[in-house]
């Protein structure tokens, strides 16, 4: 059996040719990347909201906005209620390579820009680069949507409202935070959260992740999806 395949980061690609974002997609996942495909702008705010990326490549000429507006959004957010990570990883990739379009990129809040037409193996390289200079600086919040997890004070906001939750509520919200839109498994969260080593029948994960949807959102219960069957998701893919 062949070992399971561990992705090394998670990353939006934002480009409206498909034939580009195609390519760039296949090779960055033989590259043992998560890549997640965004035709638009709106896609691709979509994903950097919900989709916990580590690192976004950024066409700036997209159907619906600028790339600069998106780049914008991004790094304006801030405080508990923030809908993105103001310090989300941005390559720029653009076709626009004249001194004035490269620094109104820099001074928008791009971390790198690289000029098309470009060789994938440079944009790997600069993608491993800049994934290692921000290693050990994504301690802060996590921000999926409205929803913000503080790991080392163990506060939890949902629209800037702070939520009070009990030591296994918190643990199960940060399980499931670490994939939002995958299906937790039921064995796999009572082995994370309660260190259960078999399938134990135990109503404890139910009403555990009934009491975590009515404290998140009482009146929608849009987080913490149950999968009947199956186990647990935290939002809607």
């Amino acid at each position: 059996m062949l070992p399971e395949r561990e992705e090394i980061a998670r990353i939006v690609v934002c480009e409206d040719d498909d034939t580009t974002r195609e390519l760039l997609c296949e090779s960055l996942a033989a590259d043992r990347f998560e890549a997640l495909p965004a035709p638009s702008a709106a896609d691709a705010l979509r994903l950097c909201r919900y989709g916990q990326p580590d690192l976004l490549v950024l066409d700036l000429a997209l159907p619906d906005a600028s790339g600069l507006d998106v780049l914008r959004e991004i790094r304006e957010s801030a405080g508990a209620e923030a809908r993105f990570d103001p310090q989300l990883t941005v390559i720029v990739l653009s076709g626009r390579g004249n001194d004035e379009e490269r620094v109104r990129g820099f001074e928008c809040g791009a971390d790198d820009y690289l000029v098309k037409p470009f060789h994938y193996p440079e944009l790997r390289a600069r993608v491993v680069a800049l994934l290692r200079r921000r290693e050990g600086r994504r301690e802060g919040p996590i921000r999926i949507g409205d929803l913000v997890i503080d790991p080392a004070r163990r506060r939890v906001w949902v629209e800037g409202r702070d939520v009070a939750l009990a030591n296994k509520e918190f643990t199960l919200l940060r399980v499931l935070a670490s994939d939002p839109i995958r299906v937790f498994s039921k064995k796999e969260l009572l082995e994370e959260v309660w260190g259960f080593r078999t399938e134990a029948r135990t109503r404890t994960l139910d009403s555990h992740a009934s009491r975590l949807r009515r404290k998140l959102d009482p009146e929608t219960a849009r987080w913490v999806i149950n999968c009947w069957g199956v186990g647990y998701r935290l939002v809607d893919g």
